[in-house]
């Protein structure tokens, strides 16, 4: 003990622990002095791109990367990627609330300055160029499941499938599959009456997203996967599992790099459900194409796709047979590989914006029971007590509320709430310059909401789409289905989807929904989903 007393007091200690103090002082002015460098730094990354955009309303941020850190910290939390998603989407409504009457603002995603517009003259600026093509760098994750297929591609590559599909989806052609919808939608119409009899809540979105599965696999492929019978099918499975898993990669940062995703588990069965799905629809592209040219060796069908049955009738035609067609003719113009995106991608693209479109529509239906009320004057006008009769075309044609109800649903829940398009360029808006790299996010959510177009916007009224009511509106104050060159191809069939299934239903039933729209809590993905589904009671009329 005496000896330790003597060597603390010894000089030598002394000196030690001064030697210390100073080194850590040292260190310690060392880490603060490269934090002020790497912010600096990072300040000035920003200010290149920011100096052009300055004079837009924007936020000021006083630390780099404010926002992504808030993100950050959302992503460590349980139930994460939901909680991300719902994040950023209040975050928006925050931005929207404060900046409304400017019609958009800016904000920095890191390195990325992200402009966002919900004002109808400034979005048709953006969705009406031919500069401006390029989705959102999250659709870049999708690459690995659609490849560069209608919905990914760009440039020529999109100019020239956009032109080869166009015809695939004419009025007179998408005719051809109303007994498909109508025999799906009914399939869900007895689903609803056997659960609403057993006296239980149940979520609506499940039974209606299996309901469009199964008629966009018919339509696109033209086979039969039986999703509503057998939701537990491994293609049914890989489907819903692969959406579930993609959502949640995009909500956090921390998986976007494809190295880093590989070697996770969430990754690993990713790309288990996707080598399910690809398979899958390989397989059906090369049975459909034996068969196909099978009939063109016999001349049961021409190259051009010309054919009928027996009785003279023109045969129905799914969109695979339309590829397999174009293949056969020039296979340098689209590849077996090339089919089979286009199918995975209308495949996506096809059956979950459907599904969340009507159950939208059914939820905000069921909130009114006077426009519902409507509906079903209508309908039995239609169609008189005949509960089973399928929708015909015609009939569709007088379904003139129904349609205006279904769009104003659309006005107030967009199935796609934000559409992302990134400047390849300079782009010159309202005389600001974005600079090449710059994100435009068009927040149809928020452009719906415009009170000078939609007085009381929160509010459901169908008659708002009454022909003499949309004289004179602008024609980019309503997005349901995007605008412009990239506009959704198949949005007049997806219109005809959606009336068919909810006539289909309320012929049938009476709607009550069970959920407050307020005590709803909204999830902006790809698309516009509620956090914890939407109840509706259906009552037999």
């Amino acid at each position: 003990t005496s000896a330790m007393r003597i060597f603390l007091a010894s000089s030598g200690f002394a000196e030690l622990t001064a030697t210390w103090i100073k080194g850590a002082a040292l260190s310690f002015v060392t880490i603060l002095l490269l934090m002020g460098v790497i912010v600096w730094l990072c300040r000035w990354i920003q200010w290149k791109t920011f100096r052009h955009l300055k004079h837009l309303p924007h936020r000021t941020e006083h630390w780099p990367f404010q926002g992504l850190w808030i993100m950050f910290k959302a992503c460590s939390q349980p139930d994460s990627p939901v909680r991300f998603s719902t994040l950023v989407f209040s975050a928006i409504c925050g931005l929207h609330a404060r900046f409304q009457r400017y019609g958009r603002h800016v904000v920095y995603v890191g390195f990325t300055p992200l402009l966002t517009l919900y004002k109808a003259e400034y979005i048709e600026e953006i969705l009406s160029s031919q500069k401006i093509l390029s989705k959102g760098r999250q659709y870049g994750l999708l690459h690995s499941w659609l490849g560069t297929g209608l919905l990914t591609s760009t440039g020529e590559k999109w100019r020239s499938r956009r032109r080869m599909f166009t015809p695939a989806f004419h009025f007179k052609i998408l005719e051809d599959f109303s007994p498909t919808i109508n025999a799906q939608s009914i399939i869900l119409a007895n689903k609803l009456e056997r659960l609403s009899q057993s006296g239980g809540k149940f979520d609506t979105v499940p039974l209606v997203t299996l309901c469009t599965l199964d008629i966009i696999c018919e339509t696109i492929m033209g086979t039969s996967i039986s999703a509503q019978s057998n939701e537990r099918s491994p293609y049914v499975a890989a489907v819903n599992r692969l959406g579930e898993l993609f959502i949640e990669r995009t909500m956090s940062p921390f998986l976007q790099s494809d190295f880093i995703y590989k070697r996770t588990a969430a990754g690993k069965e990713y790309y288990e459900c996707l080598n399910t799905l690809h398979s899958f629809t390989r397989r059906v592209i090369s049975e459909r194409k034996k068969e196909l040219e099978a009939a063109i060796s016999t001349g049961t069908i021409e190259l051009d796709g010309s054919a009928e049955h027996e009785s003279g009738i023109r045969k129905k035609r799914p969109f695979l047979d339309l590829l397999i067609l174009e293949h056969l003719k020039n296979d340098k113009n689209i590849t077996k590989e090339d089919i089979r995106e286009e199918v995975d991608t209308f495949m996506f693209e096809g059956h979950d914006t459907t599904a969340m479109g009507i159950s939208w529509a059914l939820f905000i239906i069921g909130h009114n029971p006077e426009e519902q009320r409507k509906i079903q004057e209508e309908l039995d006008s239609i169609f008189g007590d005949d509960r089973e009769r399928y929708v015909s075309s015609e009939d569709l044609r007088n379904m003139k509320y129904l349609e205006c109800a279904i769009k104003e649903a659309q006005r107030i829940y967009p199935s796609v709430p934000m559409i992302a398009r990134t400047c390849e360029e300079p782009f010159e808006i309202d005389g600001a310059t974005l600079p090449a790299g710059t994100v435009v996010q068009i927040a149809a959510y928020f452009l719906h909401r415009n009170p000078q177009v939609f007085p009381k916007p929160e509010e459901f009224h169908p008659e708002r789409f009454l022909p003499e009511n949309s004289t004179g509106r602008h024609p980019f104050a309503y997005l349901p289905f995007s605008a412009g060159p990239r506009n959704c191809i198949g949005q007049r069939f997806a219109l005809a989807e959606e009336k068919i299934i909810i006539a289909n239903i309320l012929r049938r039933f009476t709607l009550k929904s069970l959920d407050q729209r307020d005590q709803v809590e909204l999830v902006s993905e790809l698309v516009l989903r509620p956090r914890s589904g939407l109840r509706i009671q259906f009552t037999p009329r």
